[in-house]
């Protein structure tokens, strides 16, 4: 039987995986909001609006839940990850509870326009930041900068374990997946053929920024993080990993190339959660490498059993929740926009 803390650090990894299919997407659909442009530049930005606002609160759910395990079941591991990388995190946290302001704002404006420009920047700056700087933390903590001392106390000027090439390599990549999902998503969402053409086109180059992306960060692993490098290109497992990771991406590439959004999307999600699945796996056994592996950094099993009761209890309200929410507010026709339904199709 398992231990009872690789299972939490499964479920961990898991949650972390459904934040970016579903967060990650909602970040996505801000930077497309920011970076809305052409003819139909409001009618994108209505699209990825009427995308957003029925579930952009509950995606948030699985970051609460990675933040709660790693308090209650590794707490060494949350005082250290809080104590080093305190500056990225609390920004991050400032940026996701900014961005959700400035939405509410936005949507409620009422027809002030002052109101309503401030929020949209405010919300379409957070949505880049944020993904950025969770991408930065998930990159420092395979670097091997954060330590701690003989007496328990983490090694940290604050700075210095996150702010160097790699980190930030990783921040760009978590920021282009999400802007991909996003746009792969909108494929299928966006009403009239051109808006969703318009969104093909986001997703194809931002298809090509995750490659040029992941190739710069693999590069900068070698020397900055040794063991993400050695998982990935010298365990048994990571050929034939990377081979099933690197079919992922040419079929969403392809689906989209031909138009198969629907396709695209399943093609995408999948693609995006091998990468989270092969950077758990080449980090595998630590936590934070190289101080903290899972089962010597676990709390008590006393501590862990009813965890794990509750999680499985609470699944069970979860889960049918969410795919109540997802039936309710994501149909599979997609809405049309009120007043745009001849404005999208121009050319």
């Amino acid at each position: 039987m398992p231990e009872l803390a690789m299972i939490i650090a499964a479920i961990i990894v898991l949650a972390l995986i459904v934040y970016l299919l579903t967060g990650g997407a909602d970040f996505g659909g801000g930077i497309w909001y920011l970076f809305a442009t052409g003819e139909r530049k409001e009618a994108q930005r209505r699209a990825l609006t009427q995308a957003i606002a029925p579930i952009w609160e509950a995606n948030h759910v699985w970051l609460i839940l990675v933040i709660v395990l790693l308090f209650v079941c590794f707490p060494s591991v949350f005082a250290a990850m809080m104590t080093a990388l305190h500056i990225p995190l609390v920004i991050m946290l400032v940026g996701i509870v900014l961005r959700g302001s400035a939405f509410a704002f936005q949507s409620y404006s009422a027809g002030a326009q002052g109101l309503e420009r401030s929020s949209a920047r405010v919300f379409a700056i957070a949505s880049v930041s944020s993904p950025l700087l969770l991408g930065v933390c998930v990159g420092a903590i395979a670097t091997g900068e954060i330590r701690v001392l003989e007496n328990g106390v983490v090694d940290t000027n604050f700075v210095s374990e996150w702010l160097s090439p790699f980190p930030f390599a990783i921040g760009a990549l978590t920021l282009v997946l999400c802007a991909f999902l996003a746009a792969v998503y909108m494929t299928v969402e966006a009403p009239g053929e051109a808006l969703k053409e318009d969104f093909r086109r986001r997703a194809l180059w931002s298809a090509l920024a995750t490659g040029v992306c992941a190739f710069v960060a693999g590069l900068l692993a070698i020397r900055d993080a040794p063991l993400i490098w050695e998982g990935l290109t010298g365990a048994g497992w990571s050929l034939l990993f990377q081979l099933i990771t690197g079919l992922a991406a040419l079929l969403a590439i392809g689906a989209l190339w031909t138009r198969r959004y629907r396709l695209a999307r399943v093609a995408a999600g999948a693609q995006v959660a091998l990468i989270m699945m092969g950077w758990a796996l080449a980090q595998f056994p630590y936590l934070i490498y190289p101080d903290f592996r899972i089962l010597e950094s676990a709390a008590e099993p006393a501590v862990l059993r009813p965890v794990l009761i509750a999680l499985a209890a609470g699944s069970v309200l979860l889960v049918p929740s969410f795919l109540y929410l997802y039936a309710i507010f994501k149909p599979r026709e997609a809405p049309e926009l009120a007043g745009d339904e001849e404005r999208v199709n121009e050319p």
